[in-house]
């Protein structure tokens, strides 16, 4: 490289009698070299880059990750074929090993969002994607995640006491939380029953757990009361050994574990109530009520045995003078 010629920079004699501003013309000669310099270096970079190699390896780059996502998708449909088969499997075993239905919904739902997070995470190691630090991260987030919604973990914990306890199962009819009605699923974070008039009520597992549960389906067989109120005067032993006939020869009545009794259970102001009490099949208990109680209504009346009434006597008393 050629060097300017350093005559060319005006020195004069005031110049040279001033060292200080003589130094400074020499730099500002020596930055005008370098900055020529890096201007060439660049040039020759420039002119000298491989264009060719650069696109031919952007283009398989290019490639190579359309590649991967493709494997990715194929990935996904892939699996979400084989948690199906896998979870038809599963339903196969519950039915051969006899499992509880409440259980099988449960296990169900478990599994299948493991075999789904684990789907995720191979397709991201697909896509070429350090995995451990997603680990790391998602455990970080699960952390906070955890805090901000302790109540759904709650909720999960109890799922598991409930399936743990089983205090219900699914086909149970319960009253619970203030809604009665039958088991239709046990979820991960809810339980789900129907009620009698068709409406599909969702409880969350934590309160239901924690709360009384009255289960009308756990035991085989339920007692039947009825309270039927008479006037006085009527024969009791009549009225008794009426009642008596009515219960027992319903063939849903059961003798055991103990036979159908009548009792004279309190005495009112305008009537005397009897308690009549018999056990039946838990299957058979609201047929069995409904239908005696028709057969008590039509009966006693033929017999004689009038139900009472709220009655009031009004005096008027006329006194009126002229």
């Amino acid at each position: 490289m050629t060097l300017p010629d350093i005559s060319t920079f005006a020195v004069d004699e005031n110049t040279l009698g001033a060292p200080g501003k003589a130094v400074d013309t020499l730099s500002t000669a020596a930055d005008k070299v370098t900055g020529i310099d890096a201007i060439e270096q660049t040039l020759d970079r420039v002119t000298g880059f491989d264009y060719g190699s650069f696109f031919m390896d952007l283009a398989a780059d290019g490639v190579w990750i359309v590649f991967k996502i493709f494997v990715a998708i194929a990935f996904w449909y892939v699996g979400r074929w084989l948690i199906r088969r896998l979870m038809a499997f599963l339903n196969r075993v519950y039915e051969r090993r006899g499992v509880d239905l409440s259980l099988r919904s449960f296990l169900s739902g478990v599994v299948k969002a493991l075999t789904y997070v684990v789907l995720v995470l191979t397709i991201v190691q697909v896509l070429g994607i350090n995995t451990t630090s997603i680990v790391a991260l998602l455990a970080s987030a699960g952390l906070a995640i955890g805090m901000a919604l302790s109540g759904t973990l709650q909720n999960f914990a109890g799922g598991v006491m409930i399936l743990l306890f089983r205090p219900y199962k699914v086909g149970d009819y319960i009253m619970a939380q203030g809604q009665a009605g039958t088991v239709t699923d046990i979820r991960i974070f809810s339980t789900q029953i129907r009620t009698v008039d068709n409406r599909v009520i969702y409880i969350p597992n934590n309160s239901i757990s924690t709360s009384i549960i009255d289960n009308y389906s756990q035991e085989r067989l339920r007692r039947v009361d009825w309270s039927v109120s008479v006037g006085y005067g009527v024969d009791a032993e009549r009225v008794r050994s009426l009642l008596l006939s009515i219960i027992a020869t319903d063939g849903r009545v059961v003798a055991e574990p103990a036979a159908p009794v009548v009792y004279l259970a309190s005495m009112n102001e305008s009537s005397v109530t009897f308690s009549a009490r018999a056990w039946v099949r838990n299957a058979d208990y609201w047929d069995t009520f409904f239908e005696i109680n028709e057969k008590i209504y039509g009966t006693l009346p033929a017999e004689g045995i009038s139900f009472p009434y709220p009655k009031l006597d009004v005096t008027i008393n006329n006194n009126n003078k002229n």
